[in-house]
């Protein structure tokens, strides 16, 4: 690899599976020591071993990021590792499938726990580390939903446009500090939660080729799709660029019909 995060330390959530996984692998493998911080322990001390393997540099936080205290323990872990912290990945997220009517407050509230104030706690506690670096990067995994609609997932989406609008709001804040902040949009990716989106229909199997077949690259994102863009986010090759949304659709939205 070409060591584009060499020196560097941040925070991946949501790493003990798809695109947290996969962003935190790569991550290693261009230098950064990497906090990988989610809620399944036994499978985060997986990805951490997998990644100490092949000489990389991590550690496994187990927190709850839909918690301020949970997200003080993931920067914490990070300052404790390393002492620094350059980059911040907010990926994780949760999923709940159901037309607007459908929703409970349940619902709503785990949405909006994770989704969305989770993200803001990440924030507030990765802020004062930033600083002390010099600056950094903040990079939030939103969604396509965000930007349009899906009948099956309002409440999810309602959660992935407020931190689209979060984003902006920070990045002018805290531009003057060196500290960057923008999104990533990602279209379906093949992960766990599309595997639940095609089991929530009534055909999943047709539904899955007719949306397929919407997509100009002929394919869903992997994991590692995202991971790439992600790592141009947190690395400074992307130094100029702040609050704005990088889509990653494979051509979803470049088409009208």
């Amino acid at each position: 690899m070409s060591g584009r995060l060499a020196g560097k330390a941040g925070i991946v959530t949501g790493a003990a599976q798809g695109i947290g996984e996969a962003s935190a692998r790569l991550f290693a493998q261009e230098g950064a020591a990497v906090a990988c911080v989610d809620i399944q322990g036994d499978r985060l001390e997986e990805v951490v071993s997998a990644i100490k393997e092949v000489g990389g540099t991590a550690v496994a936080v187990v927190a709850d990021v839909s918690s301020a205290n949970g997200n003080k323990d993931a920067v914490e872990g990070c300052l404790d590792a390393r002492g620094r912290l350059d980059f911040l990945f907010a990926n994780a997220a949760v999923q709940v499938m159901g037309r607007l009517e459908a929703a409970t407050e349940e619902d709503w509230t785990k949405h909006f726990a994770t989704n969305l104030r989770g993200v803001g706690y990440g924030i507030q506690a990765a802020l004062p580390a930033l600083r002390a670096a010099g600056g950094g990067s903040i990079v939030i995994t939103a969604s396509l939903l965000g930007i349009v609609g899906d009948p099956d997932l309002p409440v999810y989406g309602a959660m992935k446009g407020g931190v689209r609008a979060m984003c902006r709001s920070l990045a002018t804040a805290y531009g003057p500090e060196q500290i960057r902040v923008n999104t990533i949009c990602p279209g379906d990716v093949d992960t766990l939660l599309l595997r639940d989106f095609f089991a929530f229909q009534s055909d999943g199997l047709a539904s899955r080729e007719r949306l397929l077949e919407r997509y100009p690259l002929g394919r869903f994102a992997s994991p590692s799709d995202i991971a790439h863009a992600a790592l141009f986010l947190a690395s400074d090759d992307s130094q100029y660029i702040t609050g704005t949304d990088l889509v990653v659709d494979g051509g979803l939205l470049a088409r009208i019909y």
